[in-house]
């Protein structure tokens, strides 16, 4: 986290559970009693590692991951019996609203919230203010999950500092977070019904595209595999493409064509067709079995 030069360290609760399972079950029934404990833990060990670094950062947090069980949930099994506790709520983003700044400490002429000593009414020094990042977003159950012929329930997600911005709509998620209630009083009265919001603690992107890790020992094999003499390579990769399907090997070697792409179609009067390529031909197969040993 310091090397990165990042305000939030990423915990395995798995790895927590193993070492402490009496605080385990202390923060996820409790956390917002919990995590001040454990920001300020983490702020103490970052003083004692590098100073100046704990110096820069006002506030430093720990983002939870890793087994939730019963606290892994979803917007449409979220309940009362939830509330103040830390879950993980798996869904799809739908709506972000945009980064606004919130005041964390407000800077004024007088004592707040009163009046001075001659009755004058407070004036706010907004540019000395202290501000943070804040965002709201709001999740949905995903559809595959929501039972037939119900609408998806959603819930409302408040996120703070480093965590804006991670996610953006259509993006699948996991949410770490406290799920608290709002007051809902109208004048002097209440409904006895809040509105709930998850606090979250960490996001977890569940389509993060993801790099291909490519070896150079799988570059080898590849170089290898199409330099065989005795072994065409062109009817093994399509016997090998859906080996659960027997027969059929010209579909196979078609769809082999294209999924590996071809060479360019240029027209006599040299208009170039989208599209269109020779791969299907025979003669162009070495140029499309050229591209497997490269990789």
């Amino acid at each position: 986290m310091v090397a990165n030069g990042e305000c939030r360290l990423n915990v395995n609760i798995n790895d927590l559970r193993k070492k402490s399972p009496q605080r385990v079950t202390g923060l996820l029934n409790a956390a917002h009693e919990e995590l001040p404990a454990f920001h300020r833990a983490l702020k103490e060990y970052v003083s004692s590692v590098d100073t100046n670094y704990a110096k820069t950062q006002e506030e430093l947090f720990v983002g939870f991951e890793g087994s939730f069980g019963s606290k892994h949930v979803s917007p449409r099994t979220l309940n009362a019996r939830h509330l103040g506790n830390l879950v993980c709520v798996e869904g799809i983003v739908t709506k972000c609203s945009l980064v606004r700044p919130k005041v964390v400490r407000s800077v004024h002429y007088s004592i707040y919230p009163t009046k001075d000593d001659d009755g004058n009414l407070l004036e706010t020094e907004y540019g000395l203010c202290a501000y943070k990042d804040h965002q709201t977003v709001s999740i949905q159950e995903m559809p595959e999950k929501s039972p037939a012929g119900q609408l998806p329930r959603s819930v409302d997600i408040v996120l703070d500092n480093d965590l804006v911005d991670k996610c953006k709509p259509g993006d699948r998620v996991q949410v770490v977070g406290i799920y608290r209630c709002l007051p809902n009083k109208q004048g002097a009265f209440t409904s006895g019904t809040f509105r709930t919001i998850l606090l979250a603690n960490n996001v977890i992107l569940m389509n993060k595209e993801v790099s291909p890790q490519i070896s150079t020992d799988d570059v080898h094999k590849c170089k290898k595999f199409s330099k065989q003499k005795n072994v065409d390579v062109f009817e093994m990769l399509a016997k090998s493409l859906a080996p659960s399907i027997h027969g059929h090997e010209y579909i196979k070697k078609a769809l082999l064509c294209m999924l590996l792409g071809g060479v360019e179609k240029v027209l006599p009067n040299g208009t170039r067709p989208r599209g269109l390529t020779h791969s299907h031909t025979h003669q162009n197969h070495s140029a499309t079995l050229h591209k497997i040993g490269v990789w």
